[in-house]
């Protein structure tokens, strides 16, 4: 109804729209950025309906009695909505499609709702923002219809028409997905051919390291790197909360962070520090109030003008560094992380065993393992969250690795794995971690050991030279992306972009994901997937004989997380207008929670143009994700019957399946329906030349 109106008029409703409905739901949803808060406590109807009465925009751009009309509207949000379609002369057949494209219209501000009602039904409640916004935009709709009737009515009637008719494919769509689908086998092939080269001969020997990682694509470089530096070195690959659903209270704050899968809830809380950390915690804090007060005076309406004028000067230090990068981001090093309330023994026993069986790895253990988390560490960039582990929630992953290696070196944890089948060996010290994604380099949180009686003297040698080795790592691993991104001739230029407030790509995060794959490290070690391949640790007959559990929760979880991110960074590219979020050179933060791009209008949703594309080309291949996991078809067939969402993305053709064979080479595709169908092996050289 805007855009009619709007062609007819020649007032851009449509705009004025988003720029109103924008001001009020960026006030409205608040996380603490506005110095002058709104009213909280009314659903989000009710408080428009109060904002829309005394907001006098609409009016001076020409809607006529807006407030009034606001004024008058039904108390009940559902009430209104029937008002409208009944006055717009929706039939039923139109609602659906109508409805959709309205909320559309509100871009990110629907999303944010959306993601509301999603947490509410986690916790098995519900939420009535995303209805009360369908009811705001028809509002906004039957006003623009009684005051543009007489001159629309006939649009209008065909608008109507086509709502009620259902979507087809036409030809247009028909060749996109064809052409689609033919890029996508393209990929698929050369990962058949990727995937069946030879493997090199298994070492049995003890490792002299193990590290586990993130499956994000950004650990396959440095894992490839670092197990190049020195053959004894083994990795593996769990998602990044490293089993942890911790609600996690960081060292002086009240703020809980949710640090897992943003499809779960948690089911332990966290804290870091502990009564010896109480007089830091409360400096702490005081430091924090007193910034925090020094920031609002800063920027408060009466105060903001004259602080410019006398304190400017004193900031030229500071501009300086900052511009310069003087000033290195620090790293987070907050106290050793804690179970708040602390978990009872069997408890803390039968978590670890879970993860440890969820890893494979319940033997062959190193003297030194490693649990990385990862982080991004960057300045001035709205989108760092982006950069984080998707698996943590958006957050680093350094507090769940290291609350898993505190739960690993507890002695009765151990005593107590020994009767489930599980021994770790007394000289065995697992050492949480931080690979930093935009410097490669990687932290050690070795200080946190000797709370657990293992005196890190003991491992001073093991820690010296994995040290030693992590930096070799990040060397080679900075060599391979400084390829990729501008304006970088070596290495050496990689650690600069993480404190340049000017840099708009400090890394390339997750873009060119391609694949996911759940299997062996051997089925994938000494191969280069170039960073676009999410690398899952998976032993199917270890899972077997627990009656395939992991892969259940692999399937249900790593898969569908892998998936969003995937299609976060497709849509990103293909319809940037729509699913990104546009310029990072014009973003405002809005309330905490997105962007404008620019001072208003829609909240936008997705990656900025700069995170897909390097200026010239596009660094991102839109292609629907490859999950390939190694084991038995009638498992994963039994566990898409049983979780019809996952097999849903499956069969709509979000995502390909794919299933390998006992030498790791993909061996069957899924077709839909819970049907498999053999995928040709790829000819050899030696057979090519035969056919010559």
């Amino acid at each position: 109804m805007a855009d009619l109106a709007a062609r007819d008029h020649g007032e851009d409703w449509p705009c004025l729209i988003a720029d109103c409905f924008g001001n009020w739901a960026a006030g409205y949803f608040d996380e603490g950025q506005a110095l002058w808060a709104a009213p909280r406590g009314r659903r989000a109807w009710t408080a428009y309906l109060a904002h829309a009465t005394h907001d006098l925009t609409p009016e001076i751009m020409g809607l006529h009695d807006f407030g009034r009309f606001a004024a008058d509207a039904p108390q009940n949000p559902l009430e209104a909505i029937a008002r409208a379609a009944q006055r717009l002369g929706l039939s039923e057949a139109a609602l659906d499609s109508y409805f959709h494209q309205l909320l559309f219209s509100l871009s990110g501000w629907a999303q944010y709702a959306r993601y509301q009602l999603w947490r509410a039904e986690l916790g098995g409640e519900s939420d009535t923002t995303i209805t009360d916004f369908l009811a705001i935009r028809l509002l906004w709709e039957e006003a623009v219809f009684i005051q543009h009737e007489a001159a629309i009515e006939d649009e209008w009637a065909k608008v109507r028409a086509q709502h009620q008719t259902p979507i087809a494919a036409g030809e247009a769509e028909i060749i996109d997905e064809i052409l689609q689908e033919a890029a996508e086998r393209a990929v698929q092939r050369g990962l058949v051919e990727t995937l069946a080269a030879p493997t090199p001969a298994g070492d049995e020997t003890r490792p002299a390291l193990q590290a586990a990682f993130c499956i994000d694509v950004r650990s396959e470089v440095f894992r490839r790197a670092l197990e190049a530096v020195d053959p004894a070195i083994r990795t593996l690959g769990f998602a990044g909360f490293f089993g942890v659903f911790a609600k996690h209270r960081r060292f002086a704050s009240d703020v809980e962070e949710l640090r897992l899968p943003v499809l779960l809830n948690p089911t332990i809380s966290s804290t870091s520090g502990d009564a010896a950390d109480e007089k830091d915690d409360l400096a702490t804090r005081y430091s924090a109030r007193a910034k925090r007060a020094w920031g609002r005076f800063k920027l408060a309406a009466v105060s903001s003008f004259a602080f410019v004028e006398a304190m400017g000067p004193v900031y030229i230090g500071k501009l300086l560094r900052d511009a310069l990068g003087l000033d290195p981001t620090p790293v987070p090093n907050d106290p050793a992380p804690r179970f708040d309330p602390e978990l009872d023994l069997e408890t803390r026993i039968a978590s670890a065993e879970t993860v440890l069986r969820a890893m494979s790895l319940t033997n062959g253990f190193a003297r030194l393992v490693l649990l990385a988390g990862h982080g991004a560490n960057v300045v001035n960039n709205p989108h760092a969250s982006g950069l984080h582990c998707g698996a943590c929630g958006g957050y680093s992953g350094e507090v769940n690795a290291r609350l898993l290696a505190s739960l690993f070196n507890d002695p009765d944890v151990r005593k107590g794995l020994v009767d489930r089948g599980i021994t770790i060996p007394e000289d065995t010290l697992f050492v949480g971690a931080l690979h930093d994604t935009t410097t490669d380099a990687v932290t050690l949180y070795d200080k946190d050991a000797p709370a657990f009686n293992y005196a890190a003297s003991d491992h001073g040698a093991d820690l010296k030279q994995a040290r030693q080795w992590l930096a070799a790592a990040g060397k080679v691993t900075r060599g391979e992306r400084a390829l990729r991104l501008p304006r970088a001739g070596g290495q050496s230029d990689i650690a600069a972009r993480a404190c340049d407030w000017a840099e708009v790509r400090p890394e390339w995060a997750l873009a060119g994901c391609k694949a996911f794959i759940a299997a062996p490290r051997s089925r994938t070690a000494g191969r280069n997937l170039e960073g676009r391949a999410f690398l899952h640790d998976y032993d199917w007959k270890q899972d077997s004989e627990k009656g395939f559990g992991v892969l259940e929760l692999i399937m249900t979880a790593p898969v569908v997380v892998a998936s969003w991110i995937s299609l976060q960074y497709y849509g990103s590219t293909v319809a940037p207008d729509t699913f990104g979020s546009g310029n990072k050179l014009l973003h405002n933060v809005v309330g905490g929670i997105g962007v404008f791009e620019g001072n208003g209008g829609p909240l936008r949703a997705g990656l900025p143009w700069q995170s897909v594309h390097d200026g010239e080309n596009y660094i991102h291949d839109p292609l629907r994700l490859s999950v390939c996991i190694e084991a038995p078809r009638e498992a994963m067939t039994d566990i898409l019957q049983r979780h019809e969402g996952v097999r849903a993305l499956f069969d709509n053709r979000w995502l390909h399946l794919f299933a390998l064979d006992d030498e790791g080479r993909i061996a069957y595709r899924y077709s839909g329906d819970l049907t498999w169908e053999a995928v040709e092996a790829p000819v050899s050289a030696e057979n090519l030349e035969a056919i010559a």
